[in-house]
């Protein structure tokens, strides 16, 4: 690369959300944002009031459903703290806690460690609600594409992500850029072996006609070398929700 990329300092927790088969994706997005969000956001300001381990931002990204019509992943929250979450013994949600909780399949933290190699700030505006609490608020305009990056079961990690970096992440920034895209962010698994997925690029564009150039313009790379395409999942989204901005 041209420039030294530095990883955000600690973690980047993920955790992938998956409706069950009784709740329709109404009701999972709607006690997502009324009734688990708040507190959650409650919890981590009470946290840091006593100086503890506290997620520093909170957002959470919805996905389209893919070209079958189904939602392999109904959203992704996304929290950053100063360390890596331990895993827990129980998946989050094996005895419901909320509304939230009874319409999701059990969850998991997946620890990663993220790159910001274009800065999508200046367009991704959280704006807080004025006739409602501040937070949890929306924010879309824009179209915004999610690589689950699957590794091969023989990859050397080490090896792949230094591609990752080095190679792919410049490929697709020079490639983005081109295209008017915004924002591009990637995370790396903190123990890939243990994860569904090595990592995460997210990359944003103003809308779909963006996406369209990017896949027409993007020259293979050699990460196909690591890269298992069959499980490997590319999601669509157009809205976040801001539980921390």
């Amino acid at each position: 690369m041209d420039t030294q990329l530095s990883p955000t300092p600690g973690a980047k927790m993920l955790y992938l959300i998956k409706r069950r088969a009784t709740a329709s994706r109404e009701e999972l997005i709607a006690h997502w944002f009324a009734n688990h969000m708040p507190q959650v956001i409650q919890a981590q300001h009470d946290q840091a009031a006593r100086g503890k381990v506290h997620a520093t931002r909170y957002i959470a990204t919805l996905f389209d459903a893919d070209r079958n019509g189904e939602h392999p992943w109904d959203g992704i929250a996304q929290l950053w703290f100063d360390r890596q979450l331990p895993r827990p013994e129980v998946p989050f949600g094996t005895e419901p806690t909320d509304t939230f909780q009874q319409k999701a399949e059990p969850y998991v933290p997946w620890a990663t460690r993220e790159y910001v190699v274009l800065d999508g700030s200046d367009h991704l505006v959280s704006e807080p609600l004025t006739l409602n609490a501040p937070y949890p608020s929306t924010r879309s305009g824009f179209f915004k594409v999610s690589f689950f990056v699957k590794s091969r079961s023989d990859s050397d990690h080490g090896a792949f992500f230094a591609h990752w970096l080095d190679v792919h992440v410049p490929n697709v920034r020079d490639t983005l850029i081109s295209v008017n895209g915004f924002g591009y962010v990637v995370s790396h698994s903190l123990e890939p072996t243990l994860e569904p997925y090595a990592g995460l690029a997210e990359l944003y564009f103003h809308d779909e006609a963006g996406w369209s150039g990017y896949r027409e313009s993007i020259k293979p790379d050699g990460m196909e070398e690591w890269v298992d395409p069959d499980g490997t999942l590319v999601l669509r989204a157009r809205t976040e929700m801001i539980g921390i901005p």
